[in-house]
């Protein structure tokens, strides 16, 4: 069969390897693949196989590339496909449900301690000259948050709001979740269900872990933002389009909420009159949580798994 990667840079910048997908057929391999329509149709072809990261199949071009038998994800998310055109085709469409679990769970305690103790600034700030010149043994720029003994809402529990919801629990955190249903759930090992305005209400730390949806678009936004407690941390690992981001830049300009440490936004990459890029105490960093070796080796194993259960005619992981 023929093969075409549309877009294998992020995923592999050059310290893995597609050898073993290489060896399942034909393969043509693009570092990057733009937006636009024709390039996208051009460059898939006469292939059977298309593998796309972030590269947009639309019903448009499913139409004009009748050569597609499969299409594998590099990715767990799966709205870049017209997944439903796709199943009308009798196009299978396979994603990577998770590989992440463990470096996303890191990344957002990461950004957490980050800003209860804001490191890489005071990291900066010695490496100038601040400390050997200071009148004083020590410094700090912002107040010094302990985390033992405060409560963190996990909003969004499936693997990765689980896996924090672990490391919170190590910090000696209280833990609380919820999700975007709003039913009451039974409490687990270590942590309590409850309902999402008691989540927003209670937790000095509120960590999303949620997908994007309609029910959970800008779930965090003025209305719920007044129902937290003053000095909040917001964490968002999940998906940008989960904030109001103008709210939240209004809200950590007042005081509101404490600190927000983002690994997402709205549009990414990130546009220029993103109102969070001017906020006070806001940690931006570019959608880079899942890039750990270990996650992008398990993305690269899982797809060679998916297009091998595809050519035995039993397809795994389908999203259609």
């Amino acid at each position: 069969m023929k093969i075409v990667l549309l877009d294998g840079y992020t995923v592999n910048p050059g310290d893995l390897s597609w050898e073993k997908i290489k060896e399942l057929g034909e393969f043509t391999y693009y570092d990057r693949t733009g937006k636009d329509r024709e390039e996208i149709i051009k460059r898939i072809g006469d292939n059977d196989i298309v593998i796309t990261n972030k590269t947009p199949i639309d019903s448009k071009t499913l139409d004009a590339c009748p050569s597609i038998k499969y299409i594998a994800l590099l990715s767990t998310g799966y709205n870049v496909v017209d997944v439903m055109k796709a199943r009308e085709k009798g196009i299978p469409v396979s994603n990577i449900p998770t590989y992440g679990t463990d470096s996303v769970a890191q990344y957002a305690i990461a950004l957490l301690l980050e800003l209860c103790h804001h490191i890489g600034h005071h990291g900066e700030e010695v490496r100038k000259g601040r400390w050997e010149n200071t009148i004083d043994w020590c410094f700090w720029d912002y107040p010094l948050i302990e985390l033992s003994g405060k409560t963190i809402g996990i909003f969004g529990f499936g693997r990765i709001g689980k896996r924090t919801a672990e490391i919170a629990k190590a910090l000696n955190m209280r833990v609380i979740v919820s999700g975007s249903d709003d039913r009451a759930y039974i409490d687990g090992e270590g942590w309590s269900h409850v309902r999402k305005k008691e989540l927003f209400e209670n937790s000095d730390v509120i960590s999303l872990h949620a997908p994007l949806n309609e029910n959970t678009k800008n779930i965090i936004n003025s209305e719920t933002i007044s129902l937290m407690k003053d000095g909040v941390l917001i964490i968002n690992t999940a998906r940008g389009g989960l904030i109001d981001e103008e709210a939240l830049a209004s809200a950590l300009e007042s005081g509101k909420v404490g600190g927000l440490g983002a690994d997402v936004v709205s549009t990414e990459p990130i546009e220029p009159s993103n109102p969070l890029l001017k906020a006070k105490n806001c940690i931006i960093t570019p959608h880079m949580a899942w890039g750990a070796k270990e996650a992008r080796e398990r993305i690269i194993s899982t797809t060679l798994s998916n297009i091998k259960a595809f050519m035995t005619g039993k397809p795994e992981n389908l999203v259609n």
